[in-house]
């Protein structure tokens, strides 16, 4: 038990490191400073360079509006480009992010490949979790969700929708959207995020 902790706790230092990395070197690419990038995301340059130095394990709204602000998508965030087009991702190499606070975990599933722009994530919200809300993307980029168990309420804009099991939903994720589980079962969904109309 005491092992299997240590290798959990290992292999999340990798991915905040790998974070880290990655935030740096997009935004230093971007021409950004701290400054500009906080001004652009809404998230303070405090936290910025605490999530750059690994001091900080952001939740996954503060990753979203990160992503938003440097014009890639979530994966891109999380995992260095690949440059192959045949890919074995092992489980314990896929990114997971969980959000503790509202009972939320993300895992990328999908790697990142140049020239793409679609994240494939499977998510968790457990029971009474709600997301809060994301910001809403850049015009094009479109959002996929299929429940595979359990039930999700999904906010996009003003409109309110109920998923169960087996449902699927699309929108336009040029809105903000958020979403919530008030079963008494944890929900679990696969969400893809197609940004690549918008390249």
């Amino acid at each position: 038990m005491a092992a299997t902790q240590d290798l959990a706790r290992a292999e999340g230092n990798e991915q905040i490191e790998a974070l880290a990395g990655e935030l740096r070197e997009l935004r230093r690419r971007r021409g950004l400073t701290l400054e500009r990038l906080a001004a652009a995301s809404g998230v303070s340059r405090s936290m910025i360079s605490k999530i750059e130095r690994g001091d900080a394990v952001p939740s996954t709204m503060v990753l979203s509006k990160l992503a938003e602000a440097l014009g890639v998508t979530f994966g891109e965030l999380m995992l260095p480009a690949a440059e192959r087009e045949l890919l074995v991702i092992p489980a314990h190499m896929q990114p997971v992010l969980r959000d503790p606070a509202c009972g939320f975990s993300r895992r990328v599933l999908s790697p990142v490949l140049p020239g793409r722009g679609v994240d494939f994530v499977l998510n968790q919200l457990d029971p009474g979790g709600d997301t809060g809300d994301f910001a809403a993307h850049r015009r094009g980029v479109e959002e996929y969700i299929h429940v595979q168990s359990g039930r999700l309420e999904a906010r996009v804009g003003r409109r309110t929708v109920r998923l169960e099991a087996g449902d699927s939903l699309f929108f336009e994720a040029d809105q903000p959207h958020g979403f919530a589980n008030h079963g008494d079962v944890a929900c679990v969904y696969f969400l893809i995020i197609d940004s690549a109309r918008r390249r």
